[in-house]
């Protein structure tokens, strides 16, 4: 299989995930400041998981672009991402009901572990899927990116019950890491 049936289907389910999110958003009961100060979480939680989400679809869209070829493998690391980007709605409404407290906190941390791992876990299927040759192999290297992403996202786990706020400043610390531009794949496909 070639590479763009998963694509559409990728972008399908980004669609969707993204239009979900946006329908959990809500305007404030009334035009006062306390009551958009009231809303604020709910925002915050929105723009932080809509940027994972362009996020993992933005180095996905690239790194589909080096790879040639799909297998049964690869379908499925790329529907266990997938799984793990639809959890973000879910977590957006739990952070909207209990605020930014450690159990919602924690377990988006732990969303992001597990697109870290499938992410990581398609970037070695295709690698499989195409041996040696690889286009994905050569521009990801050794995924130091990855790593350090992960590393953040574990360690925030048991931080968000010392303090929600350290864990939402480590996912937005390596959400900036990310929102630099990744010429990894740009560089592989210009040669």
């Amino acid at each position: 299989m070639k590479p763009d049936r998963l694509n559409a289907l990728t972008d399908g389910v980004v669609a969707i995930v993204l239009t979900i999110m946006v329908l959990e958003l809500k305007f404030p009961e009334v035009p006062t400041l306390g009551a958009l100060l009231a809303v604020l979480p709910l925002l915050a939680a929105y723009l932080l998981a809509f940027v994972y989400v362009a996020i993992y679809w933005n180095n996905h869209h690239h790194m589909m672009q080096s790879a040639r070829k799909v297998t049964g493998a690869v379908l499925w690391a790329n529907h266990s991402l997938l799984f793990c980007l639809t959890l973000f709605p879910l977590m957006i409404r739990w952070i909207d009901e209990a605020g930014p407290t450690a159990w919602p906190v924690a377990s988006f941390g732990l969303v992001l572990v597990g697109a870290s791992i499938c992410y990581v876990l398609l970037e070695r299927a295709l690698v499989r899927a195409e041996g040696d040759s690889s286009g994905v192999k050569t521009a990801v290297g050794r995924g130091v990116k990855e790593w350090v992403s992960f590393a953040g996202y574990v360690a925030a786990l048991p931080l968000a019950f010392v303090s929600p706020f350290i864990s939402i400043g480590i996912y937005v610390a390596v959400a900036c890491l990310w929102m630099i531009p990744d010429r990894r794949f740009e560089r592989r496909l210009q040669q």
